[in-house]
């Protein structure tokens, strides 16, 4: 990856932070107290999770999961833990560190990118409030989920077969049956979304529903 590309996925993650930042501010206390797409999480926690991908890091999530036994145990621990944290302060933190630059050997910076832009989807989408993010940052975090190892992101096997196209960008990954749709819809549905599936269209979404059901 290119000095270039990096400083471009740096910069995205932290301008994704901060628009993270306003929505949940903007939110009362009934939204944060919301189911989000992330099973088990209101929206608060989801929102207290993001602090902890910056402030915790995989360092931190490794450290726990060993305590825990899992890694997504882990995960789960360290976001309730700050999601006790007044609001007020959980977002003092994110915008402190929004620009904290992470680049793990596992993920690279696209890693956090995605992360943040699941977890800002997780939480507008049962709000009833669009998820348009900016197509360039959508389509760099589909780069990573759609190559290489994205742990923890896509499970090996789920998209196998399939092509996967944005009608919002002239953008498509791997081969296979075609899903198309917006490329945020498509970021959504890989990384495990079923509210994301009405948005696609095309002969492979089906092979996916059924592989998002099975998993």
């Amino acid at each position: 990856m290119a000095d270039s590309d990096d400083a471009f996925v740096l910069a995205a993650t932290a301008e994704q932070r901060r628009q993270f930042a306003a929505l949940i501010s903007d939110l009362d206390d009934a939204q944060l107290a919301t189911p989000s797409l992330c099973t088990g999480w209101d929206v608060k926690t989801v929102a207290a999770h993001v602090v902890s991908t910056v402030l915790d890091g995989t360092p931190g999530f490794l450290r726990m999961a060993v305590r825990c036994g899992s890694l997504s145990r882990g995960i789960d621990v360290l976001a309730r833990r700050r999601a006790q944290a007044p609001i007020a302060d959980i977002l003092s933190e994110l915008r402190e560190h929004a620009t904290r630059p992470i680049s793990s050997p596992v993920f690279g910076p696209r890693g956090p990118l995605t992360d943040v832009l699941i977890h800002t989807g997780d939480v507008r989408i049962p709000l009833g409030l669009t998820f348009e993010p900016d197509a360039r940052h959508a389509a760099s975090a589909m780069d990573f989920v759609t190559t290489g190892w994205p742990i923890g992101f896509v499970p090996l096997g789920r998209l196998r077969g399939i092509r996967l196209s944005a009608n919002d960008v002239s953008r498509s990954w791997r081969d296979g049956v075609e899903v198309s749709g917006p490329v945020a819809a498509l970021l959504m549905s890989v990384c495990g979304r079923t509210a994301a599936l009405p948005e696609l269209d095309g002969p492979g979404v089906d092979v996916l529903r059924r592989r998002l059901s099975a998993q």
